[in-house]
């Protein structure tokens, strides 16, 4: 009995070279598998690896996301800056007819950059991190966590002028990201 337990054991047919081929073809049948049918759509089903799932867990923390955010909106506020501050130079009044030095421009177009670059990334990484926070509390992700993400983004930065303005900025940030999710997701 000892001699017929050291013998390796089929896995399908008892003749070694049938065997073999089954297995190469068809695969080891006894190794670890998830307790799921994926449907094949188109091409092959990949499975995930662990360390797959951890970076994927990583770029999907709110931690992430609220950081991307603020650094992209950063980004956008500058080149929007920018642009606004070329396209419309800021006049003293009074000094329309005075040439203005290419330092002075450069300062005003500086700073108008830096002022769209804190706003854009102020409230990009304050949208982020309540829309990723209602969804966690929700558990769903669909077109209403980005409305009531909106409206308290848009609550919290129009309360700065008062109450009156804090429930305008709520629903003008509601309506406008609902149109946002809406026109993405069409």
């Amino acid at each position: 009995m000892a001699v017929e337990d050291k013998q390796p054991r089929a896995v399908f047919f008892n003749d070694k070279t049938l065997d073999t081929l089954a297995v190469y073809f068809l695969g080891d049948m006894h190794r670890f598998r998830e307790n799921i049918v994926i449907p094949r759509s188109m091409g092959p089903v990949y499975i995930k690896t662990n360390e797959e799932k951890m970076v994927e867990a990583a770029f999907e923390s709110c931690a992430f996301k609220t950081g991307m955010s603020c650094v992209l909106g950063y980004g956008f506020g500058a080149a929007v800056g920018l642009f606004s501050s070329s396209v419309s130079p800021m006049t003293v009044p009074g000094q329309e007819m005075k040439q203005s030095s290419a330092r002075e421009i450069l300062r005003e177009m500086k700073g108008t950059k830096q002022s769209y670059a804190k706003n854009f990334a102020l409230v990009g990484t304050v949208f982020a991190a309540v829309e990723c926070t209602i969804e966690s509390y929700r558990g769903k992700s669909d077109w209403r966590n980005g409305t009531y993400a909106g409206g308290v983004t848009g609550g919290l930065i129009g309360l700065r002028a008062g109450v009156k303005a804090g429930i305008f900025g709520a629903a003008g940030f509601a309506l406008f990201s609902t149109l946002i999710d809406y026109y993405m997701h069409m």
